[in-house]
């Protein structure tokens, strides 16, 4: 997760990270938008991941609840995951989890995130 998050942010994803983002969502804004809703609509505590697909080797979105592990439960390998733990952002957003959402796109390590769909597509 730490490795996911970088002061400043990265940027936006470059390479073939961004080729299968805009492949499998059309652009990086959908993306971010699909991805947010899902996050934002974990039900009590959990987790919004960006996955990847062996099988069907595209990128995918689902939720998690509480601590499940997103591979044992998806099958998706973890690329970019969104901790909605209340503990990662009551204290600077309150229950606010949007904007809490929105804002850690603004910190996102796209250049880790690439490393991991490289590593995942092998």
């Amino acid at each position: 997760f730490w490795q996911n998050l970088c002061p400043g942010g990265s940027g936006e994803p470059t390479g073939a990270l961004a080729e299968a983002i805009n492949r499998d969502f059309g652009s990086f804004e959908n993306m971010k938008t699909k991805l947010s809703a899902s996050t934002v609509a974990v039900q009590g505590s959990g987790w919004g991941w960006l996955g990847y697909n062996k099988e069907a080797k595209k990128l995918q979105i689902a939720a998690c609840s509480n601590q499940d592990p997103l591979e044992a439960t998806t099958g998706l390998v973890p690329l970019f995951g969104i901790d909605v733990w209340e503990h990662a952002y009551y204290l600077q957003y309150k229950n606010v989890r949007p904007d809490y959402v929105k804002a850690i796109f603004q910190v996102a390590n796209w250049n880790d995130v690439s490393a991991r769909l490289d590593a995942a597509m092998k």
